[in-house]
This record gives structure tokens, sequence and C-alpha cells, in this order.
């Protein structure tokens, strides 16, 4: 959807929630609104607008410019009408001469503290002063120029994407109160008072503040004071394009602002409904990589990894491909090749992958990056409530009364959902952390958690049972809602499971590290405090009890009754942008689209006669499945979009060994990754700017992406994909993704309403879309769980494998950054890396104190399969024992000591556990010493067909 670039209207002021209805008249018209209604927004709505340059509907009203002044009948003086609210029956009048004079004489004396630069100013043409000043009719400035003034304030330009020049400043204080409202930073303040107040970043610079880059304060300035330097360096877009941010599992809505082909900004939709107008540093500024050199644009071939790449076209690169994989087969059986679809691609290219190796490959071997993160969540989710995905809108923590965060850092990881929750808890909502290690939720401005449950990695499972164990045993459970909703036998079997003693926070101590007391306290509060979620992340799912943590979280859910309307549920925190839609679309390797079983004769034969093909009954290969077989020599073909599994997986060393034993590799990516080095293909990637299709995020929300600029390969990766499937004489015929995903429609029950024509009347929806929800569900399980009955399952407390011992005393855990994300091909290639250059070891004073290690050091981390080598940062936020970092960085390795232990179900990998050693060490680790060799080499290769083409 293209149009000419235009702000989004502002009403000056937020809606309200009232049922009750006002009747008033403004300049002659008469109209009814919202009793708490602002005058200015009652006048907006009515097609009247009142000038202004401290107001905003997306901030509460401040009433500080006095521009806004109106006459009301009956009322002596001029009230501001931003924070007058509506009465009935009142007249009001917006337009007088004496308004008129008040305002120009307002905005006189704005203007006589501002530089009048306005041709040569980056924002001239999109600033409300310079709008307001037309309005109000202003023509002259008679005195303050020659006075003290603050024209020759210093731009502070230390921020990498906007620029700070406080001479433009008019002091409305919207920035301080967009890092507030929106935000929850409260990084920004006004110093001074009177005509020496001024905005502050915390006294220092903004780079050294305490700000986080969201844009808010950016989004919010009336002037060119708070300026995208992109806008300074490339002027004001032309036109935009509604499209969704590519980066994690939130899936804010943006408009991508664009002059010709190139993005010059990224602002976001206030329409959007899961982000609502707000972002974060990485989708707000973070896009250059879409345009970095670094990118690959041509496809590129070669028949040994250690051979140059030879750039050829598309026809020869899908065709070499094609006949590489038929000899595979021919050689070595049909389920000797397989794919990983990415969760990054759009909905429709991950089903064509799908469809691909089902129709194409003839088995069921496909697999995504769920596998490594949230299959578990599919599971335990699937079993306890039939379902596999979470249960919320976003927008539903704002009715919630006391939240669990469990394994997840919103702050970090989710940030634009952790400022809506961060609103909620200033609000009054109680909070309870569940997390070895101190996230910033526990102790934030304005915010402090009731309770941070430090609990032992591995030790959720135990944690979960603990707190249902006071929840049953202190009779706080909702006896209505289970005896009514959820399967009697199963829960009098769990009931009794869960009441044993051997349950109990004090029996249990020893394993979970958390005070028996405040384990107790923290199960009462989520009991008793009215509307209760659970939000969880990675910290949940990637352990070898994964699936059972999830059950877990599903019981204690179902025991307190809080399922089924707003404000409670079960809400996993999905790290990529589409991976709730890669596992929608059938990417795993036992179900084909919508969660049904291939075994499943009705469902296969529903595919079969709409891809004319048959279809294989028995599910293929996991992702640990296909690389245990290539190292075995019995999976010799992989076909890879847009995943970077040799850094993503864990134990580096054997996906490695894996990658090297294939006969042919395929990597369909954007950047030469890691995994691209052991490629044999590379088909080169489109970034989401580059296409058109729809990503799910989180909350089961489907939205557009929309083509903002031509794929600079030539063509997206759906396209790529039916080039690959066509030289196989796997017959794909789609014009549009819209086609693409009216077949998904046709196909898939919880999709059967979903169409774009649908999605561009309104901006999103949530699955299931069907005849029975046909404007889709933002709750789920409202009246009946999916599966019917609510089932408790029994969820038994078995200590990992990866436990601390006199070898690997310490237990590392792992996690995210708000500056970089996932392996960071994106973020690692733009301004992001100001933040975070490198990955680092946080780990305890006590435990560096023991081993002579200094804040700085060079850090040795050994495990039972690997050595790596960090940088340490000393760190309070870890307790004793646990060491953590992140995975952002290659060369880090931290991948290299994770170990094989997986999830019992779903082969998930335990990233959160592993059992390692530290010591202090001067010089990188010998797997660290080797790659950077490899990588040597490979560059030179990539460089010999950049000279050959």
């Amino acid at each position: 959807m293209l149009h000419y670039y235009e702000p989004e209207q502002d009403y000056g002021t937020p809606p309200v929630e009232s049922s009750e209805s006002v009747s008033l008249s403004i300049d002659g018209v008469t109209l009814a609104v919202p009793a708490g209604t602002s005058v200015m927004r009652a006048a907006a709505l009515a097609g009247i607008k009142v000038p202004r340059l401290c107001a905003t509907d997306s901030l509460e009203a401040f009433g500080s410019c006095r521009l806004c002044l109106v006459e009301i009948d009956g009322r002596k003086g001029y009230p501001a009408s931003c924070t007058t609210p509506v009465e009935d029956g009142m007249a009001v009048r917006t337009q007088t001469p004496e308004l008129a004079k008040l305002r120009r004489g307002v905005m006189e004396l704005y203007i006589s503290d501002h530089p009048l630069d306005c041709l040569t100013c980056p924002t001239n043409g999109d600033c409300e002063l310079q709008d307001t000043a037309g309005e109000v009719g202003l023509r002259e400035v008679r005195y303050g120029f020659d006075g003290a003034n603050h024209l020759a304030a210093e731009k502070d330009q230390s921020n990498p994407y906007f620029t700070f020049d406080p001479a433009k400043c008019i002091v409305c204080s919207r920035c301080v109160r967009a890092c507030e409202e929106t935000q929850g930073t409260f990084a920004l303040t006004i110093e001074g008072r009177g005509f020496d107040s001024r905005v502050s970043a915390g006294g220092v610079d903004f780079l050294d503040s305490e700000c986080v880059s969201c844009g808010a304060c950016v989004s919010a300035c009336p002037t060119a004071t708070l300026t995208e330097n992109s806008i300074i360096e490339q002027g004001i877009p032309e036109h935009s394009v509604i499209t969704t941010c590519a980066y994690c599992g939130v899936g804010c809505g943006f408009r991508a602002e664009v002059k010709g082909e190139q993005v010059v900004r990224m602002t976001p939709w206030k329409a959007g409904k899961a982000n609502e107008g707000h972002a974060c540093v990485k989708g707000r500024f973070a896009f250059g990589y879409a345009t970095h050199p670094d990118r690959i644009t041509a496809p590129m071939i070669r028949e040994h990894i250690d051979e140059p790449w030879r750039r050829v076209s598309w026809d020869e690169a899908v065709n070499f491909a094609a006949d590489k994989f038929r000899a595979i087969q021919a050689k070595y059986g049909r389920n000797s090749i397989g794919a990983i679809s990415s969760s990054r691609c759009t909905n429709e290219e991950v089903y064509l992958v799908q469809k691909l190796v089902r129709a194409g490959f003839g088995n069921n071997n496909v697999d995504t990056c769920a596998r490594v993160c949230h299959s578990p969540t599919g599971f335990g989710l699937k079993t306890t409530l039939g379902e596999s995905a979470g249960t919320q809108a976003f927008a539903s923590v704002e009715k919630t009364d006391v939240a669990i965060i469990m394994g997840a850092n919103p702050t970090e990881a989710h940030p634009v959902f952790g400022s809506r929750l961060k609103q909620r808890l200033r609000q009054g909502a109680r909070l309870i952390v569940i997390d070895p290690r101190r996230i910033e939720l526990v102790n934030a401005p304005h915010i402090r958690a009731d309770y941070h449950l430090p609990v032992n990695p591995g030790a959720n499972v135990a944690v979960l049972n603990a707190m249902a164990h006071v929840i049953l045993t202190e009779n706080l459970h909702d006896v209505e809602f289970i005896e009514s909703r959820c399967e009697k036998t199963p829960f009098e079997e769990w009931k009794a499971f869960i009441a044993d003693p051997a349950q109990s926070p004090e029996a249990l101590q020893q394993a979970t590290g958390v005070d028996p007391v405040l384990l107790r306290e923290a199960a009462r509060l989520y009991a008793t405090a009215g509307n209760g979620a659970i939000y969880y992340g990675l910290g949940v799912t990637e352990h070898s009890q994964g699936s059972t943590a999830v059950m877990g979280i599903a019981n204690l859910a179902m025991l307190t009754g809080n399922l089924g309307r707003e404000g409670v549920g079960v809400n996993p925190m999905r790290g990529q942008n589409n991976v709730q839609g890669s596992c929608d679309m059938g990417s795993f390797p036992h179900e084909l689209p919508g969660y049904r079983h291939v075994s499943d004769a009705a469902t296969r034969a529903l595919f079969e006669s709409a891809w004319q093909v048959e279809l294989d009954p028995e599910p293929g290969m996991r992702i640990p499945n296909m690389f245990d077989a290539a190292v075995d020599g019995e999976f010799r073909g992989l076909y890879c979009q847009g995943e970077d599994v040799a850094q993503s997986d864990p134990n580096t060393q054997h996906i490695e060994a894996a990658l090297g034993a294939l006969d042919c590799l395929v990597v369909q990516d954007i950047f030469l990754n890691e995994t691209a080095k052991f490629a044999h293909v590379f088909l080169p990637g489109a970034s989401f700017l580059e296409k058109d299709g729809t990503f799910i995020n989180a909350e089961r929300r489907i939205s557009r992406v929309r083509k903002v600029m031509t794929p600079l390969a030539g063509k997206a990766d759906w396209e790529a994909t039916i080039a690959f499937a066509r030289a196989l004489g796997c017959a794909m015929d789609y014009g549009h993704p819209a086609e693409i995903m009216d077949e998904i429609a046709r196909l898939t029950p919880t999709f059967e309403g979903v169409s774009y024509a649908l999605l561009d009347e309104l901006g999103s929806i949530q699955w299931p879309c069907n005849e029975r929800a046909p404007r889709g569900t933002p709750t789920m399980h409202v009246n009946a769980f999916v599966r019917g009955e609510g089932y408790f399952a029994v969820t038994e407390y078995v200590p990992t494998d990866e436990r601390a011992n006199r070898r690997f005393p310490l237990l590392l855990t792992t996690g995210r950054i708000l500056s970089q994300y996932n392996v960071g091909a994106q973020t690692r290639r733009t301004p992001n890396s100001t933040w975070h250059e490198q990955d680092v070891l946080e780990i305890h004073h006590h435990d560096a104190q023991e081993r002579g290690i200094n804040d700085g050091d060079w850090v040795g981390i050994q495990s039972r399969v690997g050595t790596t080598v960090l940088r340490a940062k000393i760190s309070d936020r870890v307790r004793p024992g646990v060491i953590y970092t992140t995975f952002h960085h290659p060369v880090s390795g931290a991948n290299v000591v994770t170990t094989d232990s997986s999830d019992w179900a779903t082969n998930c990998p335990e990233y959160k556990v592993t059992a390692v050693q530290a010591t202090r060490v001067s010089e990188p680790s010998a797997w660290q010493a080797r790659q950077q060799q490899f990588d040597q080499r490979q560059r030179q290769l990539l460089v010999e067909a950049t000279m050959d083409a």
C-alpha cells in the first residue's frame, strides 16, 4: 500500500473510555463525545483544529504552552482546551479576535528565542512550530534576539541516530513526558527554572545517559530540537508504506518513510495494534542493514567449500542445486535431504519451504528455529490447553493485577511490550520475577518487583510445582473454574501429586535455591491479587524440562482460573519476528499447517488433493536429527532458508562437523553468514523491506509486510523458493504472496477467514479467524478450551544432567541485550554496535575473586564439549555460582560451550544450563583461532568471486 507521505492525525489528547456521552457545541458545531474527553480532542473530532505545541494524543495533557486557549460560555478567562474536560451543554469558541491576539503573543515569545533558519532547517515542512506560527498569523517578532537567548547552545550529536539541538528547544516537555509515559525510562528531565529551563539527559550527553534510543522523544518533539540524523542527511520523505518490523516477536507496525526507493525514516505506526505508536532502538533506527555493503546480491555456486565462489544467474544456481539434490536422493535415498525454514521470513515463504519439502523432496524433513527456542511452548500448551500459542493480546496487560515474568527479560528482548508492562506496573499492578538473574524489572525507575525468586538454572519445574503446592494446600485455587472447565480425572491425579509434601517450597528449596518464605508469599500474591498473567520466555523453554515447565505454567493458570478473559493468561514471549508464524505454517517435521499431524489421513488427503502429490505419513527429522545423521553420513543435502545454525545452534563444533559433511548445502540469506561458509550454493535473500507477505507475532497477530523497495538481488525469498522448486520439478505457480495466503486459508481451519483484503481493512488479525470468529480472536479459551476441557499434566521435577560439579562448578546461562538481535546479522551492521560491540561474561565478584579475575580480563569458559574466551564483567546481577553471557557476536563462540542436552519432548537445546569452569586467560581459545583462519579464507574466496564478476 503506497501513498504520499502524510503525518498521521493527532487529536491532541488521548482518548477516554466511558459509557456516558456528553453533548456540547464547538464553534456552532453540536456533537456528542465520551465523558472525560478534553475540549481539544472534542474539537478535533468535529474537524476543528485548536493550535497547540505541548499537547499530543500519545501523552497525557500538560497545559504548558498556552496556545490552545479557548472561550467557554459562563467561564472567566481563557482555559486551556487540552486540560479542560467537556461538560454537558458546554458552548466553546476556538476562534475569536481576543484568542488570536493571545496566541500570537505567546507564539512571539517562543520565536523570540528560536533560530529563524527555517529554509535550512532539516525539518522545514515537517515542523509543528513552523506550522503553528502560520496558523496563529505571526508576522513579526519585536524582541528578544539582542538580549539573553539560547541560540548559541551547543548541539549534542553523541547518539548515532539523532541530534539534540537545544537552540531550537521550546521546553514544551513533550520529550521528557514521552520518556516517562511511553517508554518508562525517565532518562530526560527539565533542569533549571524560568528562562534557564532546559531539557537534560541527566546532566550528560545522550549517549552516556540512561536513554535507550527508543525514539519516543524524537517522535514527540514538535520542533527540530530532536531530529533523526537520516532526516538531516537526506531530507523529508515523499511517500510512506505501512509494514511490520522484522526484529522481535512483538511485531510493531511502522510507516516506512521513503524518498524514491531509499528508506529515510521508520516511524512507529499509531494504528499498529501491537505497539500503538511506540518502538525500540532496533525497529525505529536499525534498518540500515537492508542496504549494507555486505549484502550478497547475486547467486553463487561452488563444488567444494575450499574453492572460490562463482557468481552465476538465478537459473544456473537453482539448477545446480536441484541437480545436486536429485543426485543425493538417487544415491542415498529419499530421506537424505531436508530443509530448515526461517522465522525471519514471511508466513508465505516458510509455507512454500515446507510445501517444497513435502511435495518436492517427498519427505517430512523440515524444521525451523522454533525447534531451538519455543518448541516446548507448542508441545506444552497443545497438551494442556489444546492450542500451541499464547492466549492474550498484548493490550490485555492493561487489565492485569499481578504479572509473573518467568525466564524472560521484556525490557531487553521485547522492549515495546516491556514499556507497556511498565506503564501498568506504575499504575499499581504487582510483579513477580522468576529468573536466575536480576533483570531490569526487578528494580527499575518507579518500579520494583514485589518478589524476585532467583531460581537455580534448571529448576523451573520445581519452582512451579512449589507455587502450585502452596495455592492448592492453602485452598487458594479456583474450585468453580476447575470443576466447570477442566478434566476431572487428570486433575485428581495431579492434585494428589502436587499436594504431596515433597512438592512444598521447603522440600524443594535445595533444588530451587529460593527462600521458601518468599516463594510462599509470591504464590499467595499470584492466587489472590486479581487478574494474574504469566509471561515467559526462553528461560523457561530452553531446558531439558522445557515442555514440562510450560505445562506447569498452564497448570498454574488453570488452578487459579486465570484463563479466558482479559488481563490473565499464558503468554509465551516469542523471540524472532515470525517464529509463531513459522510454526503455524507447518514447519515442524511431524505437523502440517495448523498443527495437524502428518499421520492423520484426512488432513493428508486435503493437502494431497490441493498439491496433487502423495504425502509421507511418517514424521521427518528434527534439526538435531539432521545434524547427527549428517555426521553419520546418512543425511547429505540441506536447504537452509534464513537461519544461521552455525552460530545459533548448540555445540558449535558438532554443527560445523555436520555442515562440513554435507554434499550440498544451499543457504538463502541476505549476508554470507557463519553457515554459508560451509555452503555450496548461496541464494541471495531479501530483507523485509523488499517483499510482500505477513508475519505473526507472539500474540497470534497476523500483520502485513509490504514491499518498500525492489529486491536488491532481483527476487524476494518466496520467488527464490519457487525457482528452486521448479528446478526440482515441483510445480508452484503463484504471482503474488496474496495467492499463497489464499491457499493457506483454504487448507488451514484457523486461517480460514484470513485474506489480504481483510488485513488491509482491519490492519491486523489475531487467529483463529474463521466462520466462528470472522474478525479474529484476541483472547483464547473464553468459554471452553480448544481441546474441550483443560488438562492438568503431572510435572515431575527431574534435575538436569548439566549440574555443577568439581570439574565444572559454575552454571552458564545465556540471554539477549536490547541493542543487538539474535545472531546479530542485522544489528551488527548498524550503529547499534555502539552500545554492544562484543559479548561479555557477567560473573559475580565472589566467583571472580576466587579465580583472580578482574573486570575486563579475558576469561576462558570450558564445558564438556568446548572452550571459548570472553571479556569479564563483574556484576551483582547474577548470583554466586551462575555466570551469564549473550550470543550476538559469532567471534564470541558462546555456543561452542553449550551442549547437546535438550528437552525430553522436543529436543529444544538446554542453552540456559551449561556446567562450566571459568579461568583467567591471556589469549583466544583454539576454536576462536581456527575460526579466525577459516573466516579469513572464506573472505578471500568471496573476494575472488567479486574480482571474477
